[in-house]
């Protein structure tokens, strides 16, 4: 009887793995990731809008503030509100976590402020934070652009690992596109990003990867590289690798100099060989480099059938940097473009070039006054210093006195020599003289460059040439990230992309070589005649 009462009741059905979004752009990409559906993650929505809480399917839901009207683009208010409800949002975290995925869409009001507040709060309680956030789109501006760079800056302080994706990318990669599909294909990637990793854990393997293998590559390793590749055929394992290396995806593709690297490898009915896998890991071992420590597994999806699937994430690129005492950017020294930089040395003397072509203007002055001169008086005064060296003005004037009646006064040029030549100078004393009207010519030059136009025409020339080049290598770029470009460039040839037209070959039997010449008679008139005295018929 005793045994009968024997119950094998369910454990605790809380997940270890949580995936929170926060904000407009995070609720949707999360709402989106349950739509999908992810195994083994519990999900959570975190928004300041009571409106677009209702909207979504997610059952856990935390409205942050308490006026449920969005936080206008501010990121001060979503860290205010995030603030008011972080006891709440500490009850679910409490509640059997271990490793928490933060996704947001950056350069809002929301997402900007209140998730740095939440990944605050995971690392306090010893979770392993992975945060995956979005940068915006070009067109929806330089404030946006700024305010979301500043949140990725005090959300990094607070995560252990940090994918970024660039959602420009999409239009290089998918072309022009629809504002709704735009948008979907940046929740799409979220939601590549947050399954990719959360099942690595969450799905047995025939090699597994459990949680501490995920731990020890993720925890405080900063920015993050994922990357993810799925091919089939024979060269099945190179193939997806290389896709899963360069994925375009994320801000940045490059795994080199990443210290540990997490690689899971799914197969289905056409399981992968030993050659396969020594295939894949050697690729990865020597893009990283030598010191990268890879941790891999190996898992079975029956969905696969022939194909292979990769799933690659690549951490601990500032631990080289800071075990070496390397600054992660390098210094930037810059001069303004109105100041020289200063020189050690004194400077020499340097002749200098001649001023180029010049046009003399003269202007007519009247002077009805002009400023007595003065006489000199013997005044003793300190020495004169040597005089400064003269500089020369921006505009160079002269200017030319012309005098009607100009009165006349001698000064005698002998006068106070001698107090001179102990060092003093003569003081100015005042002399009468007639006040006459007089005539000032002022010469300026005005430095003229006849060239200045044409080169002004050559810079327009240059500068339309330049971004013809530009237009044409950024399509040929968008083509070739896409699929469908490529091969549309592989299989069409050159010249009909550039719209030359060929023409056909003449044939050796064609001559364009005129038989008629001009010759020319005795009395200087020009004749045509047909027989060219040059071509024969009879070759010999």
């Amino acid at each position: 009887m005793p045994d009968m009462l024997k119950f094998d009741l369910p454990k605790n059905q809380s997940s270890i793995i949580k995936v929170i979004g926060v904000g407009g752009g995070g609720s949707n990409a999360v709402t989106h990731m349950f739509k999908q559906g992810i195994r083994g993650v519990d999900f959570m929505i975190c928004n300041t809008d009571c409106q677009a809480l209702d909207t979504s399917p997610v059952p856990l839901k935390i409205q942050l503030g308490n006026k449920g009207l969005g936080a206008g683009s501010i990121p001060q208010v979503g860290k205010e509100a995030a603030s008011e409800n972080i006891d709440d949002i500490r009850k679910i975290l409490e509640s059997n976590t271990k490793m928490v995925f933060i996704t947001a869409g950056m350069g809002g009001g929301t997402g900007t402020g209140a998730a740095p507040v939440i990944a605050a709060l995971a690392k306090e309680l010893g979770i392993l934070t992975v945060g995956i956030v979005t940068l915006p789109f070009s067109f929806e501006g330089r404030k946006r652009a700024q305010q979301a760079r500043a949140g990725i800056d005090e959300l990094r302080k607070s995560v252990d690992t940090l994918l970024i994706i660039c959602n420009d990318k999409l239009r290089e990669l998918e072309g022009d596109l629809k504002l709704s599909e735009a948008f979907s294909k940046a929740d799409n990637i979220l939601t590549v990003a947050a399954k990719g990793i959360a099942e690595i854990i969450t799905v047995t393997g025939y090699i597994n990867v459990d949680f501490e293998d995920v731990k020890t590559v993720m925890k405080d390793s900063g920015k993050a590289i994922m990357g993810s590749g799925l091919a089939e055929g024979e060269n099945r394992a190179l193939e997806a690798v290389q896709m899963a290396m360069t994925s375009p995806l994320l801000d940045d593709a490059n795994i080199r100099g990443a210290s540990n690297i997490l690689l899971y490898i799914s197969s289905g009915t056409e399981e992968i060989t030993l050659d396969e896998v020594m295939e894949i890991t050697d690729y990865i071992q020597h893009e990283a480099g030598s010191g990268a420590d890879i941790i891999w597994g190996n898992g079975t999806d029956e969905t696969l059938g022939s194909k292979i699937s990769i799933t690659l994430i690549a951490t601990g690129f500032d631990s080289k940097n800071k075990n070496n005492g390397e600054s992660g950017k390098p210094e930037v020294i810059v001069y303004p473009l109105n100041q020289e930089p200063a020189q050690a040395g004194p400077k020499s003397a340097e002749p200098v070039k001649p001023a180029p072509a010049q046009i003399e203007e003269i202007t007519l002055i009247n002077r009805s006054a002009e400023t007595d001169k003065p006489a000199p008086s013997p005044v003793p005064s300190p020495a004169p210093e040597p005089p400064a060296e003269a500089k020369m003005p921006a505009e160079p004037q002269r200017t030319f006195t012309f005098d009607l009646n100009p009165s006349r006064s001698e000064v005698n040029p002998s006068q106070n020599n001698d107090k001179q030549a102990d060092g003093f100078i003569a003081a100015p004393v005042k002399t009468t003289r007639e006040k006459e009207p007089g005539f000032d010519f002022l010469r300026s030059f005005r430095p003229e460059n006849p060239d200045d136009a044409e080169d002004a025409d050559n810079l327009e020339k240059q500068e339309e040439i330049a971004n013809a080049r530009y237009a044409r290598l950024k399509e040929i770029s968008i083509k070739i990230a896409s699929p469908d470009g490529l091969a549309e460039m592989e299989n069409q040839p050159a010249y009909l992309r550039r719209n030359v037209e060929l023409r056909d070959t003449p044939s050796s039997g064609t001559s364009e070589v005129s038989r008629y010449t001009l010759f020319k008679t005795e009395n200087n008139p020009v004749e045509m005649r047909q027989n060219n005295a040059f071509l024969h018929d009879n070759v010999d």
